[in-house]
């Protein structure tokens, strides 16, 4: 079954037997660059995506823009005839993507290995909280539990208040980019080197603990656990965020020697670059509190186009600290083509982020947002699977589909 976008993954077919966050952005992500993806979903209530957070008029945004691109069908898999239905899908299919805690599909008779007897060439993608082993596999998992078990939580914010959590899905959202790209090393070892299918275990734990840098390593070595530190940098300075003139914000990194030199130049304090207390990465870490005092009473005299404009000129690196409708209206953002513009039905012309990366010969696009509930029953199941009408009127009358 072909996309009706082209893209790299064009050709792919993929079931998604996912809700909430994990599961669903991988989908995205896959149907962004031309895969089908055919999103599975109860008949009664339609994955929870569709009801969680900002509604407009009834319509979730989460929903639109999770499920851009993907056909959704109705299945209820749980019972006989829908896991009938489901496995005729799991023939035709590369790729399952699901999220239901462990354990859930082989109480309903449908786990890996009654799968891969149907599909022996079937990848099996499983993102849970905690992964499909180990003794807290069973154990309910949400991206805010990971993000404080991973060692996230411990050390993000300031060192005087208490731990903090990301406002978003950060732990979602890791754990779908490592299951998108462990999902296409499953299928290169499939397609290219003569393999067969295989399931692909992703937490949410173990993805962001791996991005939050050597801190095991730098406590089996030496003992020391990582703290919080705010917008400081426990390795290079001047690093932070700085009030402006004007009530904004502006972003600053030094984190190598030159950049630090240039800075002192820009606040038109060359003489620091010889300061005891600030002429070596070792000694601004040392002084830090009154490296921040004199770059934030120099932000606090110009505006934030100033200060940009200033910095610009010494080739010293800081940006503008950005809320969405700053992003939206950026030059930058636009000629990159970073945000488009859909038609929606529900919502009218509605804006939402374009795919990325960027491909020179086989871009991503973005076709439709979010879809009804079963808006491609009859394609998937009329024409994909070649049921008549018939069996689709009496799937539908048992409330399988």
């Amino acid at each position: 079954m072909t996309s009706t976008q082209s893209g790299p993954l064009d050709g792919l077919t993929v079931l998604e037997a996912g809700s909430m966050i994990s599961g669903p952005t991988v989908g995205r992500f896959l149907a962004d660059f031309g895969a089908t993806v055919i999103k599975i979903e109860h008949p009664e209530f339609g994955d929870h995506i569709r009801n969680f957070g900002t509604q407009k008029d009834g319509i979730g945004m989460w929903h639109k823009y999770l499920s851009r691109n993907k056909r959704s069908i109705t299945l209820n898999i749980s019972g006989e005839k829908g896991s009938a239905v489901f496995l005729d899908l799991i023939s035709e299919a590369d790729v399952l993507v699901e999220n239901f805690r462990p354990g859930t599909l082989e109480r309903w008779g449908i786990g890996w290995e009654r799968l891969s007897e149907v599909n022996p060439e079937l990848v099996m993608v499983r993102l849970s909280g905690y992964g499909q082993t180990g003794p807290y596999s069973e154990k309910p998992g949400f991206g805010t539990l990971a993000e404080a078990m991973s060692g996230f939580a411990y050390v993000n914010g300031f060192d005087d208040r208490p731990p903090l959590l990301p406002p978003t899905g950060l732990a979602d959202n890791i754990a779908a980019l490592y299951a998108t790209f462990s999902l296409m090393f499953a299928l290169y070892h499939r397609d290219i080197n003569d393999g067969s299918g295989q399931v692909v275990d992703v937490s949410l734990i173990e993805p962001i603990f791996n991005l939050i840098g050597p801190f095991p390593l730098t406590y089996d070595q030496t003992g020391e656990i990582a703290r919080r530190s705010g917008n400081r940098s426990t390795s290079s300075a001047p690093r932070n965020v700085y009030r402006t003139g004007d009530d904004r914000w502006v972003a600053l990194a030094a984190s190598a020697q030159p950049l630090a030199m240039r800075t002192f130049d820009a606040i038109g304090r060359p003489e620091l670059k010889d300061d005891p207390r600030f002429e070596t990465n070792e000694k601004r870490l040392e002084n830090v509190e009154e490296l921040d005092a004199i770059i934030g009473d120099w932000m606090a005299e110009h505006t934030r186009e100033e200060i940009l404009e200033i910095f610009e000129e010494h080739d010293a690196t800081i940006a503008p600290v950005y809320n969405v409708a700053d992003i939206l209206e950026d030059d930058h953002y636009r000629e990159r083509e970073a945000v488009v513009e859909i038609d929606d039905p529900d919502l009218g012309t509605a804006t939402v982020q374009n795919t990325i990366p960027k491909f020179s010969e086989t871009p991503g696009d973005v076709e439709y947002l979010g879809p009804d509930l079963g808006a491609h029953n009859d394609e998937i199941y009329g024409e994909f699977l070649s049921y008549d009408a018939d069996v689709l009127a009496e799937l539908e009358q048992e409330d399988v589909i």
